[in-house]
């Protein structure tokens, strides 16, 4: 392990952070939850004051940029320059598949510029595919035993946020030998939504059929359940890409940096098949 210090974990309550987290402390490395709400250390990316206050102590970061929105370069370079300062040295960004092909709208490469920019602060950024989770929570529900996203017959290389979180605390725990990585985290193998449902229906016990919804029908949907409107451009792109038949391909890197295979679809969907029965 190259560092003592404690780790700041932004969204800490998160698919990913939670996990993270966890991990750290189990290994008796000091781990700091930190988003909004139900965490050990409040942080607003809105509210600059809560920067300081999160970052304490720290001397790595586990990055998260804001949800639900697509521009935050802004407030990434606001953190950045009170981080320099309270002494962090080391930060692992959680980016998305594809980052440096986002619509100019959407500031994911912009935030992987600013982060490999910071002068005496190692990094690493973490390019998932589309998550398995997104099937066994309020993401992509059933909808009367129907699995309906817009993806025009494409495939993607789902990912389990388990290994995207063991890919990120490696990472944490020895910075130097991950300094100046990009990688792409993916499943073994990438799955069309129609194969997905097919997986669901073995672990169901019922069959789940796939609808390819119209993309603007259900982009429109997700508004209606909450979605911030101007998070349309990431909806767009994200189903987009998959839709041009640009989905995720596998990649090795998580195999490559924990020395095991990504998870497969078929094994999180029996880990978890609770949540498909009813």
């Amino acid at each position: 392990m190259d560092d003592a210090g404690a780790v700041l974990v932004l969204g800490g309550t998160g698919r990913t952070g939670s996990r993270i987290a966890q991990a750290l402390t189990d290994q008796g490395v000091p781990a700091r939850t930190a988003c909004r709400s139900g965490s050990e250390v409040k942080f607003d990316w809105d509210d600059q004051q809560t920067y300081r206050a999160a970052l304490n102590g720290v001397d790595r970061v586990y990055l998260v940029p804001p949800t639900m929105r697509v521009r935050f370069a802004d407030r990434v370079a606001a953190f950045f320059d009170v981080a320099a300062d309270a002494g962090v040295h080391h930060v692992t960004l959680l980016s998305a598949h594809g980052a440096d092909r986002a619509p100019s709208v959407i500031d994911l490469a912009e935030t992987e510029e600013l982060v490999a920019g910071q002068e005496g602060i190692t990094h690493t950024v973490l390019r998932p595919a589309w998550v398995m989770q997104n099937f066994t929570d309020e993401h992509l529900p059933l909808v009367d035993d129907a699995l309906m996203v817009p993806s025009g017959g494409g495939a993607e290389a789902f990912v389990d946020a388990d290994d995207i979180a063991a890919v990120a605390v490696r990472t944490l725990l020895e910075p130097a030998a991950h300094d100046g990585a990009t990688y792409v985290l993916t499943g073994p193998a990438a799955l069309t939504f129609a194969q997905v449902a097919e997986i669901i229906t073995g672990v169901a016990g019922r069959p789940i059929r796939y609808v390819d919804i119209d993309q603007k029908v259900w982009i429109d949907g997700a508004v209606a359940a909450g979605v911030p409107a101007d998070y349309t451009p990431m909806l767009q792109w994200l189903t987009g890409t998959v839709i041009d038949d640009g989905g995720a391909a596998p990649v090795g890197d998580v195999e490559r940096v924990l020395g095991r295979p990504a998870t497969d679809f078929a094994t999180f969907a029996r880990r978890n098949a609770t949540a498909w029965t009813r």
